[in-house]
């Protein structure tokens, strides 16, 4: 068994890691450190883990060795935390975004700040197992990307030599992506009912799908009356074939486009051997495109698509604080440790909720 601290065990991410962990057949958690509550039972936080665990928070100062550290701590802070915590540990997974982009510079204009860290970017391995699975097996440091920026890689990847121009990403999350301690805005009374465009233009997280993708990203973020569960809608135009001729009769400006097998034949042969992730693209039925009320839970994120013409929108939905989290650091960790990716991650969701 291998020892794994969470620090920043208190919040939503934090709670979710340590549900996970305490199911893992090949981990123990060691610690669950917490600023706020430090001494309080975990159970007295995270009421669901009532009979699991009696285990308590611990402040940070009494963190001690242990084979992995797992960091749900916030962004902006976690970059000046790590350099002294590294220590602790052989591996860190990182759940902020602090170490999520490749270079300083971008980090500052996206978030506002100086990066306090630069020289640890270069070593931080993205958590995206369907991107980087080679690469995490050697990782010491690991940073999962954020939920929306998962839900959207995972939607485009299988595009990426059939689109060209500006991808258009509009992104829907409930109000789990916010935190636990989230301001006034995500009141109940505020939150309910609402749909709230809270980015209209630049949301951090289209720096790291252009990241990933080397696509040309455009992204809007919507908070909708939802705990939990983040869906992506993407629209993209088709690139066209470079051996199509216009037919005789075409109308000026006619372009050739990507046909919808292609689209379809491209999602199969980059998902088939993929563990967590599902192809839902049907003609009938409730539940015929990804929807993340069906995934939450659980650790899959569901993609599709749909072709008009040249135009192709690709979907995608997950479960923002597993997938786009806590689960996704397990995945992580389980190929770090040359484990079945599955492992601990078995859930596959409910139905009806």
């Amino acid at each position: 068994m291998i020892r794994v601290s969470v620090v920043g065990a208190a919040g939503y991410l934090g709670g979710e890691v340590l549900r996970l962990l305490l199911g893992h057949p090949e981990a123990t958690v060691h610690q669950a450190v917490s600023t706020r509550f430090p001494g309080r039972r975990v159970d007295s936080v995270h009421p669901n883990l009532r009979a699991v665990t009696d285990l308590a928070f611990c402040a940070l100062d009494d963190l001690t060795e242990c084979d992995v550290l797992i960091l749900a701590t916030p962004h902006k802070a976690t970059m000046g935390l790590l350099p002294g915590l590294a220590a602790c540990a052989g591996q860190v997974i990182d759940l902020s975004a602090d170490f999520r982009l490749g270079d300083a510079e971008t980090y500052e204009r996206y978030y506002g700040v100086e990066h306090t860290a630069p020289e640890l970017l270069a070593h931080a391995v993205t958590g995206c197992p369907e991107l980087f699975r080679a690469e995490l097996r050697e990782a010491d440091l690991i940073s999962v990307p954020g939920c929306m920026a998962t839900a959207a890689v995972l939607a485009l990847t299988p595009l990426t030599g059939l689109i060209e121009g500006t991808v258009q990403v509009d992104a829907r999350t409930g109000s789990s992506g916010s935190g636990s301690t989230a301001g006034e805005a995500n009141l109940h009374a505020e939150r309910s009912g609402a749909m709230r465009v809270f980015a209209p233009v630049r949301h951090r997280h289209e720096a790291e799908v252009a990241d990933m993708t080397g696509l040309n990203v455009r992204m809007t973020a919507t908070g909708v009356e939802a705990v939990r569960g983040v869906q992506v809608v993407c629209h993209a135009r088709s690139r066209t074939p470079p051996t199509a001729a216009p037919a005789v009769n075409a109308a000026p400006g006619h372009r050739t486009a990507v046909d919808e097998m292609a689209v379809r034949r491209a999602f199969r042969e980059r998902y088939e051997a993929e563990p967590f992730v599902r192809i839902v693209t049907h003609r009938r039925g409730a539940h015929r495109l990804p929807d993340p009320k069906i995934l939450l839970g659980s650790n899959y994120c569901d993609v599709g698509f749909a072709v008009d013409g040249e135009r192709i929108t690709a979907i995608a939905a997950l479960d923002n604080l597993v997938k786009g989290g806590a689960g996704n650091a397990v995945q992580c960790l389980n190929i770090r440790m040359g484990w079945p990716e599955r492992l601990g991650l078995e859930f596959p969701g409910l139905h009806p909720l």
